[in-house]
């Protein structure tokens, strides 16, 4: 097993407890792990502005991966790759949520709309299209619509959602550019997630770690499985490869 070099965390139902923060025991892996020379980089689907105050929060001096691989940042906000979906597609997913009633949320690069949009789409540049329900069988049929836009990249971040990308947009291959970046490989990270748009960096990651409260799906492909996100979860992890 390769010495670990970057730790790679999601944040909601991983990093951070149910009060949306990061307890004192992780804070304390964490810090140890870049007293060592371990980067540590945030890998999730929220936005740069979402994210941003926990890597200051944090003391993160690396990278940051946003919107599930959609851009990635440095810590001193320097945009180093972004991709784009296309409006048109933007569009056409907006109509087919409207008309099933589904309650949706969409991420430019301006910013972040919930259960709105902005009167005219092709005003922004969009980065991820969000759904979501508890009706499975609504969820299946936007899957199921979806295939016929075109290529995207399609998870979540909870069984009762989904997230669109566009097509090879992965928090897997994110990471793959920062490791690039660092001069380091896939072998010497450690991920850490909960769900279907951690699934391909926690196959690749060198050790990928799935939560206790992950899916399934998430613990059938992890190397190892730790406790829950509000149990310490991430810091166990740490103590156990990193520290």
């Amino acid at each position: 097993m390769s010495e670990i070099k970057l730790i790679a965390l999601d944040m909601d139902g991983t990093l951070l407890n149910l009060d949306h923060e990061v307890d004192s025991r992780t804070k304390e892996a964490i810090q140890k792990a870049l007293a060592k020379g371990v980067h540590v980089v945030l890998s999730t689907g929220r936005s740069i502005g979402t994210c941003y105050p926990y890597a200051e929060e944090l003391g993160l001096t690396s990278y940051l991966v946003t919107c599930n691989g959609g851009q990635i940042w440095t810590v001193k906000k320097e945009l180093l790759e972004e991709h784009l979906l296309e409006t048109e597609i933007v569009e056409k997913i907006w109509n087919l949520g409207e008309g099933l009633g589904l309650h949706m949320w969409m991420t430019s690069t301006e910013g972040f709309f919930i259960g709105e949009r902005p009167e005219n789409l092709y005003d922004y540049q969009w980065l991820k299209f969000g759904v979501d329900s508890d009706d499975k069988d609504k969820l299946d049929h936007v899957v199921k619509e979806l295939s016929y836009f075109a290529d995207l990249e399609i998870t979540n971040s909870l069984p009762t959602n989904i997230e669109i990308n566009p097509k090879g947009v992965s928090k897997a291959k994110a990471l793959k550019r920062v490791c690039k970046e660092i001069g380091i490989t896939m072998d010497e990270v450690m991920a850490c997630g909960d769900s279907l748009n951690d699934i391909k960096m926690i196959q690749e990651a060198g050790i990928g770690v799935a939560m206790g409260n992950a899916q399934e799906a998430i613990k059938k492909v992890a190397n190892h499985v730790t406790d829950t996100h509000i149990n310490y979860g991430v810091a166990k992890a740490i103590e156990k490869f990193v520290l």
